[in-house]
C-alpha cells in the first residue's frame, strides 16, 4: 500500500510516493500547494502498482554502466546470448535486450545516452507549417509534393534542415481536427499531406471531376479541411481500387508493420463506422484484442487495407519529399483521448485527467490541452513501448525530432476533467529512462533532437538535455538575454506558431486582433506585446517608425548573432505575414487554417525569403 507523503514534512523538490508534486514552484516564482482534494483524486487515478514493480520493469543503462544484475545471460535483439558480469563492456551492443532475472523477463535497453550531433556542425533552416504552404498544384492543403519542392528551394538556399508541423493522423471522419497538435496517433501520419499526382497509376485513372474542384479550394482564403478530405478520400478510393494487385510490394511492407498497422487502420475504419472517439463504441468494441475487433477487421478488409496503403505512400512520399536534407518533425506532446494510441494503450493512460500547464505570464488560467497522460509506472511496465514507437515513428523518414514540451518527459501538469488548469499538480515521470530511449533512437536514426524547453522550467531540466545532446530551443522573443550569449547546444528562432510573426508584433496587427477578440484587458496585452518586443528594441537597431520589413530584417540579423547549433527562420517571417498560425484561447478563431498568402511556387522569387536567407546563410558561414 501506497502511503502518501505528509506535506508538512514534504521537501517541495520532492514528489510524494505517488509521483505527484504536492508543493511546486510556479512561472511567477512562487510557492504553491496541491488542494488535499486534488491529490487525493490523482491519486485514484495513479493507482497502485503490483508489489513486483520494479523486478518486472525494463532496465535502462548503457555501455561501461553496471546494470545492477551480477552474473546474467543476456539475449540481444540480433539473436546473439552474450554473458554480462557486472558492467557492461563498452563495445556491448546498442538496442533493445532481454535478461531473466528471478523469474521475470525483462528489458535490457542499452543506450549511448547521447543524442546523434555532428560534431562542429553549425547549420540553418526554414520552419514550415506544411498545411499552409500551397502550391498551385496543390489541392486546397500544402502536401508532401509541396513539401518536396520547400526542401529543394531550401538546399538551393544553402538551407541545411527544414522543421515541420507535426504531420500525424487523426480520424478520418468530418469535421477533421484542424490542430495539429491534438493528433490521433503519434505512430501513423495524415493522408490529407499526400499528393494526388504522385500517388503510383494516378495517370490512369480519371480524377477531372475531384481536381477542378481541387482546384477551387486553392483559392479559398483558409484551409478547408473537410472539403479537402472528402476530395482526396475519394480520390484516393478510386487509386486504391484500379491499383496493381500483382505487385507484392505493399503486401511485404504491410506485413512487416504487423500489429500496430493492423491496429490503426482498423481503427480508422472502425470511426467511420462508429464515430472517431472508441470510448463511445459498444463494448465489443473498445478493446483491440476483442472478438468483435476481429470479426469486424475481417468483414472490411478491403477498407483496413486501404488504410494501411495510404500510410505505405505516406511513407514513400515523406522519403522524398525529405532527400537527403534533415527534416525535423514535431512531436506533439499528448494525443486525442479518443483515437487510436489511447484506444490501443488505454490501460497504460489515465482516465479523466488530461495534460496541460499551470497559470504563467502569458496564459493567467492555465492550459488545458486535452490529451491523457500516461501513467509512469504503468508505462515503465509496459515495457516504455508506447513511447518507443511514438519517437521512433515521428522520427521515421526524416532527420530530426523536436519534442514539444519536452518538460513532460521529467514531469506532467494533470489537469482533472471535473476542474480547471489551475487546480492541476505535477506528476513526475522516469525522464532518466526516457531521455536515455530516445538518445538510442536518435543514435538510430541519426536524427538530430530538439527539446522545446518554454514555460516553467524546473531546475536541473536544461542540464539533463544538455548531458543527453538534446537541443535547447531558444527564441528571441522570450530572452532577456543577447542572443550571442546563448548557449550552442540550442535551436534559436525568433517566435513560433503560438506566439506573434515579426510582422504582425512590429505593426501592432496582432495586438489589434486580441482586442478584437477580446483577449484580456487593453493594459495586460499592451504589457504582453512590450515584453515581446523588448529583446528586439534592445538588441536591433531600429527605430520606433522602421518598416515591417526592416524589423523582419534586423530580427533575422540579430538572432543570427546567436552561436547555436541550429538557426531557424519562419516562412511566415519571410513572406511578411501579420497572423500567427494559432492564436491558444481564440476559440473562435481559424487557428492552423491560415495558409501562407504566398504560393510554394512563388517562394524562390520573393524577395523578402531571399533577404532572411542571405541572413541565416552568411551568420550560419560566419
Amino acid at each position: 500500500m501506497i502511503d502518501p507523503v505528509n506535506p508538512d514534512d514534504h521537501d517541495p523538490s520532492t514528489p510524494d510516493a505517488y509521483g505527484l508534486h504536492v508543493d511546486w514552484i510556479d512561472a511567477m516564482s512562487q510557492p504553491q500547494r496541491v488542494s488535499p482534494e486534488t491529490a487525493e483524486a490523482l491519486h485514484d487515478v495513479i493507482g497502485q502498482p503490483p508489489p513486483d514493480l520494479e523486478q518486472r520493469v525494463p532496465i535502462v543503462t548503457r555501455p561501461g554502466h553496471d546494470p545492477g544484475l551480477s552474473t546474467v545471460d543476456v539475449a540481444c535483439e540480433d539473436g546473439q546470448t552474450r554473458r554480462v558480469d557486472g558492467t557492461l563492456p563498452e563495445d556491448f551492443p546498442l538496442g533493445y535486450h532481454e535478461v531473466t532475472v528471478s523469474g521475470h523477463t525483462r528489458r535490457l535497453i542499452v543506450s549511448p545516452g547521447r543524442c546523434w550531433l555532428p560534431q562542429g556542425w553549425r547549420g540553418w533552416g526554414w520552419t514550415v507549417q506544411l498545411y499552409a504552404a500551397r502550391s498551385r498544384s496543390s489541392w486546397g492543403i500544402g502536401d508532401l509534393g509541396d513539401l518536396r519542392s520547400i526542401r529543394e528551394l531550401a538546399q538551393a538556399q544553402g538551407a541545411d534542415f527544414v522543421l515541420v508541423n507535426p504531420l500525424h493522423a487523426v480520424a478520418p471522419v468530418l469535421p477533421q481536427e484542424p490542430s495539429p497538435y491534438l493528433p490521433a496517433t503519434r505512430r501513423f501520419r495524415n493522408p490529407l499531406y499526400l499528393r494526388i499526382e504522385d500517388v503510383p497509376g494516378a495517370e490512369r485513372v480519371d480524377l477531372s471531376d475531384l481536381s477542378a474542384r481541387a482546384v477551387e479550394l486553392n483559392g479559398a482564403d483558409l484551409v478547408e479541411r473537410d472539403e479537402v478530405w472528402t476530395l482526396k478520400a475519394e480520390a484516393l478510393w478510386r487509386l486504391f481500387a484500379s491499383r496493381d494487385r500483382d505487385d507484392s510490394t505493399f503486401a511485404r511492407w504491410r506485413a512487416v508493420q504487423g500489429r500496430s498497422l493492423q491496429e490503426y487502420a482498423t481503427w480508422a475504419v472502425l470511426s467511420t463506422e462508429h464515430g472517431p472517439d472508441w470510448r463511445r463504441w459498444t463494448d465489443g468494441l473498445r478493446r483491440t484484442d476483442s472478438d468483435d475487433v476481429a470479426a469486424f477487421a475481417a468483414e472490411h478488409d478491403e477498407q483496413v487495407a486501404f488504410h494501411a496503403w495510404m500510410q505505405w505512400l505516406l511513407g514513400i512520399q515523406l522519403g522524398e519529399a525529405s532527400g537527403d536534407l534533415q527534416v525535423l518533425q514535431d512531436l506533439p506532446i499528448g494525443v486525442d483521448g479518443g483515437g487510436v494510441d489511447a484506444w490501443a494503450w488505454q490501460d497504460t493512460l489515465a482516465q479523466g485527467v488530461k495534460v496541460g500547464a499551470p497559470p504563467d505570464r502569458f496564459n493567467a488560467a492555465g492550459q488545458d490541452w486535452g490529451s491523457p497522460p500516461f501513467i509512469p509506472w504503468r508505462l515503465r511496465l509496459a515495457g516504455y513501448e508506447p513511447f518507443i514507437e511514438s519517437i521512433r515513428s515521428t522520427m521515421a523518414s526524416a532527420g530530426g525530432l523536436r519534442i514539444d514540451h519536452v518538460m513532460g518527459l521529467f514531469r506532467l501538469w494533470w489537469v482533472p476533467e471535473d476542474g480547471g488548469p489551475t487546480q492541476g499538480a505535477y506528476v513526475r515521470y522516469p525522464s532518466a529512462d526516457l531521455l536515455d530511449i530516445v538518445a538510442l533512437e536518435s543514435h538510430r536514426a541519426g536524427a538530430l533532437v530538439v527539446g522545446e524547453d518554454l514555460g516553467t522550467v524546473e531546475p536541473g531540466v536544461r542540464e539533463a538535455l544538455s548531458e543527453h545532446a538534446v537541443l535547447s530551443y531558444r527564441l528571441l522573443l522570450f530572452e532577456a538575454d543577447h542572443p550571442s550569449t546563448w548557449p550552442a547546444s540550442a535551436m534559436a528562432a525568433i517566435t513560433t506558431h503560438d506566439l506573434p510573426t515579426v510582422t504582425g508584433l512590429w505593426s501592432g496587427a496582432d495586438l489589434a486582433e486580441q482586442r478584437d477578440r477580446g483577449m484580456a484587458s487593453d493594459q495586460v496585452l499592451t504589457r504582453d506585446r512590450d515584453s515581446l518586443l523588448a529583446p528586439l528594441r534592445s538588441g536591433a537597431d531600429l527605430p520606433e517608425g522602421a518598416s515591417t520589413e526592416q524589423a523582419v530584417r534586423e530580427a533575422y540579423r540579430l538572432l543570427v548573432r546567436a552561436p547555436s547549433v541550429l538557426v531557424s527562420a519562419t516562412l511566415e517571417d519571410a513572406v511578411g505575414e501579420r497572423r500567427r498560425p494559432n492564436m491558444p484561447g481564440a476559440t473562435d478563431r481559424p487557428n492552423w487554417c491560415l495558409p501562407l498568402p504566398v504560393w510554394v511556387d512563388d517562394l524562390a522569387e520573393h524577395a523578402g525569403v531571399a533577404e532572411v536567407a542571405a541572413i541565416l546563410r552568411d551568420g550560419a558561414d560566419g
